[in-house]
């Protein structure tokens, strides 16, 4: 096992201006071998850091108690998991999405397995010792993956000011998906389709929403009003 690691995803966070986490990160990177126990507090609260970071960022209101999964999937719905020229790649979307949720999962379970049976609290000997120090690393890997990924995906296509996508602002766009599909019903209640896909699947909306070309919409539905007008 090495005596020492380096956090490269996050470091590189760092150097691009997260400034405000360089503590974190060095904190992390001692905790895994001098304080492992510590290490998992630390990881979790360094992705926690991040997304809070790109979520004020990107101006998207979130509770100051949220915790890392409700801030980690709000980050997810509020960033472009691929570049605008390949939003009809869904498939790709949703693996890349898996990879990062296993990635997230990784972290989160150690955590809570170190919490649930605490490696380390029946003993001091040099195995327990070990043994939590491997646990700790994988949490620390996983977060600096995490972290180095959102960071670069949040540089690289920033959200300029106002840009913030809302459900009023695409009202055609709307249109578009409710003509094309129908409303969703629980019982007596009706909702439109684009409403229901902006609420569950915000980046998915988004997706489509960039792809989205009025002119074509619009031909499509005067071609639809013809072809049911000749049939009348």
């Amino acid at each position: 096992m090495p005596d020492e690691f380096i956090m490269h995803g996050a470091r590189d966070a760092v150097a691009q201006g997260w400034t405000h986490i360089d503590e974190q990160v060095r904190a992390t990177e001692e905790a895994v071998f001098e304080n492992p126990s510590l290490a998992f507090d630390l990881a979790k609260t360094l992705v926690e850091s991040a997304c809070r970071t790109i979520l004020n960022e990107r101006a998207v209101a979130f509770d100051k108690d949220d915790d890392m999964q409700v801030l980690f999937k709000l980050t997810k719905q509020n960033l472009p998991m691929l570049p605008t020229d390949a939003t009809a790649e869904r498939e790709a979307r949703k693996s890349l999405e898996q990879t990062l949720n296993g990635l997230n999962t990784a972290l989160q379970g150690v955590c809570e397995l170190r919490n649930a049976y605490g490696f380390a609290s029946h003993g001091t000997d040099g195995t327990r010792a070990a043994m939590e120090s491997t646990q700790a690393l994988l949490a620390a890997q996983s977060a600096d993956a995490i972290v180095g990924f959102l960071s670069r995906v949040h540089r690289q296509e920033p959200a300029a000011p106002g840009e913030r996508l809302t459900f009023d602002d695409a009202e055609d766009f709307n249109s578009y998906i409710d003509d094309a599909n129908e409303p969703v019903r629980i019982f007596e209640l009706e909702y439109r389709s684009s409403e229901v896909l902006y609420a569950v699947d915000l980046e998915a909306y988004r997706d489509l929403w960039l792809g989205f070309d009025p002119a074509e919409s619009s031909a499509e539905s005067d071609f639809t009003a013809a072809e049911e007008e000749r049939f009348e």
